[in-house]
């Protein structure tokens, strides 16, 4: 008989616990952030959030070296507040989207932008350019009665200590709660779920050797090195 590996969870840490987040999936918003999209070549329009999805084992834990991927020469990071549900719902409203979050995390949700350019001409999925090994490096969660809910606050990000993004949760389109509640209009939400809720502007390529230093106000700092 074949020798077949036992499966393993991905867990993400949870800040000042000994337990750890157990991950089920992972969703993510693209463009929720008007001058990301700008610098995308598109004009900011109110329509429906698009999500796309990464694997549970893309996740890399806080201080971690990733790979520079293969199969791309345009490595591009995004940095990202992430949501970490707590309770299951379906069809949630947003006014009560708050009570199946657990807790917040920062994340990096790393793009192989030259594969995610050729999908968008051709009209294909973005599972190659987004859902790649090690493309979700991610601090650990922070739990709701520790630091709230953050509707606002610095998100920022440094490549070998040069500023490269600077904004502001409150410049997202759709807020987290909106957010939660379209998602949940198409996947019923367990424990265990993530979802990165886009990035703000500034986004650029890195090489090996690069150093990726982030955070959020208020939330955590985030930090990955290239090899």
């Amino acid at each position: 008989m074949p020798y077949l590996n036992q499966p393993v969870t991905p867990a993400v840490e949870i800040a000042g616990r000994r337990e750890k987040f157990a991950v089920r999936r992972v969703y993510c918003v693209g463009w929720n952030y008007a001058e990301h999209i700008r610098e995308m070549g598109q004009e900011p329009e109110r329509e429906p959030p698009v999500f796309f999805m990464k694997p549970p084992d893309a996740l890399v834990p806080n201080g971690g070296l990733i790979r520079y991927p293969p199969a791309t020469k345009d490595l591009h990071y995004e940095i990202e507040l992430v949501v970490a549900i707590g309770s299951p719902g379906r069809d949630i409203t947003a006014s009560t989207a708050k009570e199946v979050i657990y807790g917040y995390a920062v994340g990096l949700d790393m793009t192989r932008r030259d594969l995610q350019a050729h999908a968008k001409r051709h009209g294909q999925p973005w599972a190659l350019a987004k859902g790649f090994d090690q493309s979700a490096p991610i601090s650990a969660v922070h739990p709701v009665g520790e630091i709230g809910h953050p509707s606002s606050g610095n998100i920022w990000l440094e490549v070998n200590g040069e500023k490269r993004q600077n904004g502001d949760l409150s410049q997202m389109i759709w807020s987290v709660p909106e957010i939660i509640q379209y998602l949940s209009g198409y996947f019923k939400l367990y424990p265990g779920d993530l979802i990165f809720t886009g990035t703000p502007a500034g986004v650029s390529a890195v090489v090996q050797g690069d150093h990726l230093q982030g955070g959020i106000e208020m939330i955590d700092t985030l930090e990955v090195t290239l090899s």
